[in-house]
């Protein structure tokens, strides 16, 4: 079996190799190739990459390269990862957004939707050579964000062969466990919403419905990413929430957080990612793994703990690094895993991917990509389905009002029509504003203008 990573050159390409290399022997994966048309980031972050999964199977055949055709060429499946403008447009993303004081987060917040015009078009080329070149039963696992839009629009093109990946629901999934001093297998959610704005409306561990005490348990306020909400939000929404709930339910403390910091996130990662990669230039990592994992960790530890820190105020203080050979957590690599591993089992089984809604959701529509537990087969992915009565109604109205930026996002990428751009930043609920969401798509037209091109 071949699988592709496509943007393998990302400085969490080391997470990657490993989840992957972990489990290639007991999947079949035969060959590994890392692809990035940034040679100088893939000599990297590839390498190192390599060198982690040769560590953890050194009979697997890793291939670096900055060729697209030969990387999807017979692949049986395909990860995309891809950042297009690299870290300074994000920033730029972000401050035009916060000129305005208007979140610019690049997933959730208005900044998004910049994001997107790079990132569809980029996508889709991508796709175009899959369908040419890799194998007739190809599934592509697209973790590039904002994975809502963009899985909406590789949908809305014709590529149903993608799924959008996340990791968020499945770690949180396994901070439960971690809690119970489960067993992660055990552990299983119903899931429903969108990227980055989903609920768990149950979690079982070792089949006991548990989700009524974690609300209630003040642990879980603690020592899980429910720290970033309060108690009485939570019982509200009757639901167990997707950490990136927080920009929408405490909307201007986030804005006011990183306004106080002076610091937005896509600075602090970009000068993070410059440090790190100018020093890691300069070690021969394959002759030195030892002190380049030490330079990454150093630097990685740093990203990690400034996670969410200027938006909500909450900084860890946590030690990091990287052990090559302990099990593995999963991450996104994981989520692409696991739809390989009940496809080739033959059996059915569950897992939360961006898929077509096709009914799950009532009031939305049968094409519209939600986050959601589907059953996996090896024929098909079928969304769980939701009553009406099973979803609280203020928990659909937000669905369906991001739901509705999401579709016109998409629409308005994909048909280049500037009019949808301003309609899907006016309805977005953090933004909420005619004449912002004019200004906001004047400026990110221009920004990503060598981008994408032929607005109307």
């Amino acid at each position: 079996m071949k699988l592709t990573v496509i943007g393998g050159g990302g400085v969490r390409s080391l997470f990657l190799a490993k989840s992957l290399a972990q489990q290639a022997e007991k999947l079949g994966i035969t060959t590994l190739v890392f692809m990035d048309n940034d040679a100088d980031k893939l000599k990297i972050y590839g390498t190192l990459a390599r060198h982690v999964a040769l560590m953890l199977h050194p009979g697997l055949e890793f291939v670096l390269t900055t060729d697209a055709v030969e990387a999807v060429t017979d692949a049986d499946y395909v990860i995309t990862t891809i950042r297009v403008g690299g870290d300074h447009l994000r920033v730029r993303d972000e401050r035009l957004a916060l000129a305005h004081n208007v979140l610019g987060q690049e997933t959730t917040g208005a900044a998004g939707v910049s994001f997107a015009m790079r990132s569809i078009p980029a996508l889709a080329e991508y796709c175009e050579l899959v369908k040419r070149y890799a194998k007739p039963t190809v599934k592509v696992f697209n973790f590039t964000n904002p994975a809502g839009v963009v899985s909406q629009a590789l949908h809305d093109m014709g590529y149903t062969f993608t799924y959008g990946i996340c990791d968020a629901p499945s770690g949180m999934l396994r901070q439960f466990a971690e809690l119970y001093n489960a067993d992660p297998a055990k552990v299983y959610g119903e899931c429903y919403g969108l990227n980055h704005l989903s609920f768990f409306s149950s979690i079982t561990v070792d089949g006991r419905e548990v989700v009524p005490e974690l609300i209630e348990n003040d642990e879980t306020y603690r020592s899980t990413d429910m720290h970033f909400f309060e108690k009485d939000l939570v019982r509200s929404r009757k639901s167990i929430l997707n950490e990136y709930l927080y920009y929408f339910y405490y909307r201007e403390k986030a804005v006011e957080n990183i306004q106080r910091a002076g610091i937005t996130r896509g600075e602090q990662i970009e000068e993070i990612n410059r440090c790190m990669t100018a020093e890691l230039a300069q070690v021969d990592i394959d002759a030195d793994f030892d002190r380049a994992l030490a330079i990454y960790e150093k630097w990685y530890g740093k990203r990690e703990n400034a996670y969410m820190a200027n938006e909500t105020g909450m900084k860890r203080e946590k030690p990091w690094s990287f052990d090559v050979f302990s099990p593995d957590a999963g991450g996104y690599a994981g989520v692409a895993l696991r739809y390989i591993e009940l496809v080739q089992s033959g059996e059915k089984g569950r897992m939360i991917l961006c898929a077509p809604n096709d009914g799950a959701i009532p009031t939305l529509e049968d094409d519209d990509v939600v986050e959601i537990t589907c059953d996996i087969t090896a024929d098909a992915c079928v969304p769980h389905r939701f009553a009406l009565s099973d979803i609280p109604a203020g928990n659909l109205e937000l669905i369906r009002r991001v739901k509705y930026y999401e579709r016109l996002a998409a629409r308005g990428i994909v048909n280049r029509s500037k009019a949808d751009i301003v309609e899907c930043l006016t309805m977005h609920p953090l933004v909420n504003s005619y004449s912002i969401a004019t200004d906001l798509a004047d400026k990110y037209i221009e920004l990503n203008k060598d981008f994408i091109d032929g607005w109307k």
